[in-house]
């Protein structure tokens, strides 16, 4: 019996030896060449996915500075009141059913290499409309920054409302402002 576990452990010792030899006299330092090849593949296919984001955004970023990159401040697109800012904005708000009580475009500021021109609106909607609209705008084309909004819907008006219908319909001031790009003047040397 001694003799058989003997057996046993000097054939399964040689069997481990064995195949540890083998192990690095057939496959050697495939492993490790395989695994760094690995890792260079998913170094290359992140490089590869990075680059392929980028080439899909450019038309956008192209659009970005096509919308809002004036080549002088005496462009167009850096008037005080851009009619077609306000014609996609009275756009926007007769899809999703806003009534507009009052626009009102302030003189534009410059401030370093862009300009703002800041707009006073007065609406009336339901806060679900309100909150599609400012979606709207962060979908818009034209960079535009909304600086405050105020709800009025103070006591008195409870008060004064007779049906609940009327209460789902709130009167909010906007101050929003489209920023324009200005192309800055660079001296060739």
């Amino acid at each position: 019996m001694k003799n058989r576990n003997s057996m046993i452990s000097l054939i399964l010792f040689g069997s481990t030896i064995l195949f540890w030899l083998n192990q690095g006299w057939l496959i050697g330092e495939k492993p490790l060449e395989l695994k760094a090849l690995e890792m260079e593949q998913r170094e290359l296919n992140e490089q590869l996915i990075s680059a392929q984001i980028l080439a899909n955004k450019l038309d956008q970023v192209y659009t970005l500075f096509g919308e809002n990159l004036a080549l002088s401040k005496q462009d167009l697109l850096a008037e005080d009141a851009s009619i077609p800012f306000l014609k996609n904005l009275t756009e926007t708000m007769n899809n999703l059913d806003i009534t507009l009580l009052n626009v009102k475009p302030r003189p534009r500021e410059e401030q370093g290499n862009y300009l703002t021109t800041p707009y006073e609106l007065i609406i009336k909607c339901t806060y679900d409309k309100l909150g599609k609209f400012m979606a709207e705008i962060e979908r818009s084309p034209r960079l535009i920054s909304i600086k405050e909004f105020h709800v009025k819907n103070g006591i008195e008006r409870v008060k004064r409302t007779a049906t609940e219908e009327d209460l789902l319909e709130q009167v909010i001031e906007i101050r929003l402002a489209t920023l324009t790009l200005v192309k800055s003047k660079t001296k060739a040397i």
